[in-house]
């Protein structure tokens, strides 16, 4: 996956797909849209149709594995424990949407409406959209360049009637590519709250979420707070814990210190969260006393009390 170049002006410089550092980016003609060129009329339509959705949340990962889907689906699944909150999920991981199998969706069809398309809700107050619903077969392969995934977000974004939402967390792919520039891009004029990094102890993952810590300050992007993913491990038997992902640098927490950004929790490793996803449910429905359960809890808890205080003024909460 293309890496955002190290000294990448930002998309809201006026540089922005005009210097040096941007010839050969995949990525140059979208940034370059907004300086200077006719912006895409796609940001208004956005705007307008964003208009009924309060809280806007990017959940991110450096790499690959470390339970991006995985917390996404969650951080759903606990924001609408409330009936009275509306939560919307959209997957934007175009080459690995995982999210209907997680939701237990996976077979649903997306339906056309004279508002839009409509999402497939698992809820009364919970709606998902995903590029898996648009498949012949969760094994079929998307093989699409940039220009198209952009395309598929942008329809995403523009055409789905979400209607009157609390809360709509965006599940991106890793890394700092393509989707992320296109959801910034399309969603800044709307009011992003914020983006939640997932990350693992290891060194080995930390490393690339320094790279997209640093994706968020040059696109402007607020930075809502890091998760620390499969913490330790508690022996269900004998109750040792064990660091699966040794922490050797020091693990989120340091990584956090060093780098002003707000460490949300840790989540400790449990393997029946893996058999949840599989089996497309909840969690915190299944093992409602696990310390996974709990730590997710508290990082929502945070996180909300984090939107509360971006929410612009004069705007109050659609479930209010």
């Amino acid at each position: 996956m293309e890496e955002v170049p190290h000294d990448c002006p930002g998309v809201s410089s006026a540089q922005a797909g005009r210097g040096a550092s941007c010839q050969g980016c995949p990525n140059q003609g979208i940034c370059a849209s907004g300086a200077g060129a006719a912006p895409d009329p796609a940001i208004e339509e956005i705007k307008e149709r964003m208009k009924t959705v309060k809280h806007k949340i990017l959940v991110l990962s450096g790499k690959g594995g470390v339970g991006k889907s995985t917390f996404s689906a969650h951080l759903a699944h606990g924001l609408a424990e409330d009936e009275n909150t509306q939560v919307a999920l959209l997957d934007i991981d175009i080459c690995g949407p995982s999210i209907p199998k997680i939701m237990g969706l996976e077979g649903e069809q997306v339906h056309q409406s004279g508002s839009g398309w409509s999402p497939v809700f698992l809820e009364d107050n919970l709606g998902v959209m995903s590029v898996g619903f648009l498949l012949s077969s969760p094994d079929d392969a998307v093989i699409w360049r940039g220009p198209k995934k952009n395309g598929m977000i942008k329809q995403f974004l523009r055409d789905v009637d979400w209607g009157e939402v609390d809360y709509l967390i965006v599940d991106t792919p890793p890394g700092t590519s393509d989707e992320h520039l296109s959801a910034v891009q399309y969603l800044a004029a709307a009011h992003i709250d914020g983006a939640v990094i997932i990350t693992t102890p290891q060194e080995v993952s930390l490393q690339d979420v320094r790279k997209e810590i640093s994706f968020c300050h040059k696109v402007k992007l607020p930075i809502i707070g890091v998760v620390e993913n499969m913490s330790s491990f508690t022996c269900p038997k004998c109750q040792k814990e064990s660091q699966i992902f040794p922490p050797t640098t020091g693990g989120a927490e340091v990584m956090c210190q060093d780098l002003k950004v707000p460490l949300l929790g840790k989540v400790p490793l449990d393997p029946r969260i893996g058999k949840s996803c599989d089996k497309g449910e909840s969690f915190f429905a299944e093992v409602p006393d696990s310390p996974a359960t709990l730590a997710y809890r508290s990082i929502i808890q945070r996180i909300q009390e984090s939107c509360s205080l971006r929410q612009p003024k004069g705007e109050n909460l659609v479930g209010s």
